[in-house]
């Protein structure tokens, strides 16, 4: 089963120096068909105006992985960490038994991003940050494991949850394959291009929320850039 999820059909908020869209029900958006996809909670399409960003702010509980797909992102949080995260490139805070963050637009650009939230296996660890770049030519025309808790991901960067973030770029004309074991489930969005999903047609920024589907062919017919979360069902 692929459900299609249209660009056009998702919710959002214009804030101004902040143009967001979502997935999945949050803040003042909400659809109680869209509460989550797995341990998969949140996965917002932000463009976020240079200059501009989001100020200090607590979390806990959450495993949040940010993916900059244009621009860049600098990130400062209450237990010293600061880091500036490029476009093609992840970072993952874990939020734990809570922490303090601000994340920051300081390009003279906007920077576009996904934000994405799984709720971790277990609560109560210590809040943790980290950033790591993929070049996208190393996923050239195949997924790699960009940030997981899974057991094999040795080079993603660690969640505390049994799950996986994956990216993949493809060329027009390229194929590639995802297969998903039976009781996992998998949401995709292509960040950009068009693509087809076991015969289901995707445009830029479009979702598809996945289950029963054992091995996921993914054709493009244009260049494409393509982000998937795999859960528990």
């Amino acid at each position: 089963m692929i459900d299609r999820r249209p660009f056009t059909t998702l919710g959002g908020a214009n804030h101004g120096w902040l143009d967001a869209k979502h997935h999945f029900s949050f803040a003042r958006y909400y659809d109680p068909n869209r509460m989550g996809w797995g341990a998969l909670r949140v996965w917002n399409d932000d463009t976020i105006a240079a200059g501009t960003g989001f100020p200090p702010h607590p979390h806990s509980d959450m495993e949040i992985i940010t993916y900059v797909r244009h621009g860049a992102i600098t990130h400062e949080d209450s237990l010293g960490n600061k880091g500036r995260t490029e476009a093609g490139d992840v970072q993952v805070m874990s939020a734990g038994t809570g922490i303090q963050h601000a994340e920051y637009n300081s390009e003279p650009i906007d920077t576009t991003l996904f934000q994405i939230w799984i709720m971790p296996d277990e609560t109560g660890s210590s809040p943790s940050w980290g950033s790591k770049p993929f070049p996208k030519g190393e996923r050239g025309g195949s997924f790699v494991a960009l940030a997981s808790g899974m057991e094999g991901d040795t080079d993603a960067l660690p969640i505390r949850a049994n799950a996986r973030v994956s990216g993949a770029t493809l060329e027009a004309g390229q194929t590639t394959e995802y297969h998903l074991d039976v009781g996992r489930v998998a949401y995709l969005v292509a960040a950009t291009g068009d693509i087809e999903v076991n015969g289901v047609k995707l445009e830029a920024r479009d979702g598809a929320a996945i289950r029963d589907e054992s091995t996921l062919r993914i054709s493009a017919s244009s260049d494409s850039e393509i982000v998937l979360v795999e859960t528990a069902a």
